[in-house]
């Protein structure tokens, strides 16, 4: 990634940190006090949506049987730094999940810094199921499908992307962004017309309903999921440094 990228990607992530903030206290503290109905709200929708795609009557669809964009593990991550990071951060996330947009209020800028030193490479894991949360536009397939997009075509914008997304997240059961201004963001970060355009075949929505799938079938309960070298961190996500910590103590061995 440029100089120029990098700067204007931290200056992204200090607008949303700031703008955020706030609202992310509010929402670890909501989810604390709340965490059994969370979860078993969370659980609920999981059920539904595997129920409505038909996700438990056989086997996931294969991610060969779809599109692949370039640029993605065989597993379907989106990979963001070097491949011989020591530590591999892998997200599990939804754009219109607010408890992800209050994760990366309280850790894009240390997994930032974290990639530029080259102590860590995060996978992005973009799923969908959120989508019947944005009153019919299923604006969590269409943000994934962007990402995808942009993972094809355009690899370095991809982590500045993914900051613009959150920066400018939606409300949770509104209808999301449209089309055009999820196209606006992309260009702002850099990504070309010639991408955008492309935003609106949905190309890689099926890529997105598979890896969705296959997140259910690896035992993935809601959004955020982070995993630190393969083991699910269930330490605090809200609150800024834990997860750093964990990280570096993993780039330590220890």
């Amino acid at each position: 990634m440029s100089k120029q990228a990098r700067i204007r990607t931290q200056e992204l992530r200090k607008a949303q940190e700031e703008a955020a903030r706030k609202q992310a206290r509010r929402r670890a503290v909501a989810m604390v006090l709340g965490g059994v109905v969370i979860l078993g709200l969370v659980a609920a929708i999981i059920f539904a949506v595997v129920k409505a795609t038909g996700g438990d009557d056989g086997p996931t669809k294969a991610l060969d049987d779809v599109t692949v964009p370039s640029n993605v593990t065989s597993t379907g991550a989106i990979p963001v730094g070097e491949d011989d990071a020591p530590v591999t951060v892998e997200i599990y996330y939804d754009y219109m999940c607010p408890a992800c947009g209050a994760f990366e209020a309280a850790n894009s800028v240390e997994l930032d810094r974290l990639i530029e030193e080259g102590v860590a490479q995060v996978e992005l894991r973009p799923i969908s199921f959120l989508d019947e949360q944005s009153d019919g536009t299923e604006y969590s397939t269409r943000t994934a499908n962007a990402m995808a997009t942009v993972a094809d075509a355009a690899p370095d914008s991809v982590w500045d992307f993914h900051a613009a997304l959150y920066a400018n997240q939606p409300q949770e059961g509104s209808e999301g962004l449209s089309d055009d201004q999820i196209g606006d963001i992309a260009r702002e970060v850099g990504v070309s017309s010639e991408v955008v355009d492309r935003f609106d075949d949905g190309t890689y929505a099926p890529w997105v309903a598979a890896v969705t799938d296959l997140a259910f079938d690896n035992g993935v309960q809601g959004t955020p999921t982070v995993k630190v070298n393969g083991e699910e961190f269930d330490g605090d996500l809200y609150t800024e440094g834990v997860l750093t910590e964990a990280i570096e103590s993993a780039a330590d061995g220890e």
